[in-house]
């Protein structure tokens, strides 16, 4: 089938607990200006209700995954991520998303990318953003992706098939600043990367239970000070240079656990508190807390029987597998990381983006009814 040029194939697919615009690279304009600006179009930004668009007003659902096959001999597809803001004129490849991930494998079998299995497929994916590198598996009985199954997520309603992701250790070290503990502002934490740049910090060395609702978080104005020093201390120390205009690193919170899991979390992305926490995200928080003398490793309870770690969240939890090994100089690192996620296609056509002429290059005023805030916005993984 052949489209007019204001007409992009798009297949709309939930991944994880978020939401975004999946697309051939091939669809898109290769020049990466051009490509950006016609995203905002697609999405509707920037405009704190996208009213225009597909995005859903919010950064979980106002994401992008252009795939491609990948010359990579060990990937089949490659993955680049992009984070499309909100209520400004600007589209991020700064880091990676382990949610919409878990629609990358089903989409390349859906765009004959890949091969289906005749009961399961493994899709090996490269991670554009990061260099990073994944392994998804989900069922294709008869040749096709079967979105239905038993697997359930929190933060989604229902149950769908399971996506298993496996990541290999990543190629950085697990603690980027070399120590197991760094302060920033007075306040201890440990920087950790284990697929996603965190920064963990006891929640009441914050002056904060860590059992917050995201929103009365985010309405603390004091603790968003804190949050916003330490983040750019973190990120300097991390070797990430001046993060004021990123959404790396992540800041997770973290208190004893409540409901049977390891930890309780609160994550920041970077300004707004996470309704649940991203899959790279998770990873991090779940390598971290098996440091010895790491912040949150005394909070934590973990069983010395199981690699399974459940992070506790405000909507429910996410189980990470996650085993841990050392390097030749005896320095923490990642072993084994794996997760079960799901998706569900949405809808698979065409999407019109408004002309270039139309589209605004600053944000609409706000309604009166709006929930949300001109702010920055940022994803998560």
């Amino acid at each position: 089938m052949t489209h007019g040029p204001e007409e992009v194939p798009c297949l709309l697919m939930r991944g994880g607990t978020s939401k975004g615009a999946y697309f051939r690279a091939a669809d898109l304009p290769a020049e990466p200006a051009l490509r950006d600006a016609l995203l905002l179009r697609v999405m509707g930004s920037p405009d704190p209700r996208q009213i225009d668009g597909l995005g859903g007003a919010h950064p979980l659902t106002s994401k992008v995954a252009v795939i491609s096959p990948s010359a990579d001999p060990c990937a089949d597809v490659d993955y680049l991520f992009l984070q499309v803001a909100v209520d400004r004129p600007e589209v991020s490849d700064r880091q990676n998303c382990g949610n919409i991930l878990a629609g990358v494998g089903p989409f390349a079998v859906e765009r004959g990318l890949v091969a289906p299995g005749r009961q399961e497929t493994a899709v090996r994916i490269r991670m554009v953003n990061s260099g990073d590198y994944a392994t998804a598996t989900f069922p294709t009985p008869g040749g096709r992706v079967d979105y239905t199954g038993g697997a359930e997520i929190s933060g989604v309603p229902g149950s769908a098939a399971p996506v298993v992701i496996e990541f290999p250790p990543g190629a950085g070290p697990l603690l980027p600043t070399g120590h197991v503990r760094d302060e920033i502002d007075g306040v201890a934490v440990t920087c950790v990367d284990n697929g996603m740049p965190t920064v963990l910090i006891a929640a009441a060395s914050l002056e904060v239970t860590g059992y917050e609702l995201p929103r009365d978080l985010e309405e603390d104005v004091a603790l968003a000070d804190r949050l916003r020093k330490i983040r750019l201390a973190a990120g300097r120390l991390m070797g990430l240079g001046d993060v004021s205009e990123t959404t790396v690193p992540k800041l997770t919170l973290l208190a004893a656990p409540r409901d049977g899991g390891a930890v309780t979390t609160r994550t920041f992305i970077p300004v707004r508190c996470h309704p649940s926490i991203g899959v790279l995200g998770a990873a991090s928080v779940a390598a971290g807390l098996r440091i010895e003398g790491s912040v949150g490793a005394e909070l934590a309870e973990l069983s010395a029987d199981s690699d399974r770690i459940r992070i506790e969240h405000p909507s429910g939890f996410l189980d990470i597998e996650s085993s841990l090994g050392a390097t030749p100089d005896g320095l923490p690192s990642a072993r084994r990381t794996a997760v079960v996620r799901t998706a569900r296609k949405i809808f698979d056509g065409v999407v019109f983006p408004r002309s270039a002429e139309t589209a605004p290059l600053s944000p609409s005023p706000l309604s009166p009814l709006s929930p949300l805030s001109p702010r920055s916005s940022g994803g998560q993984r």
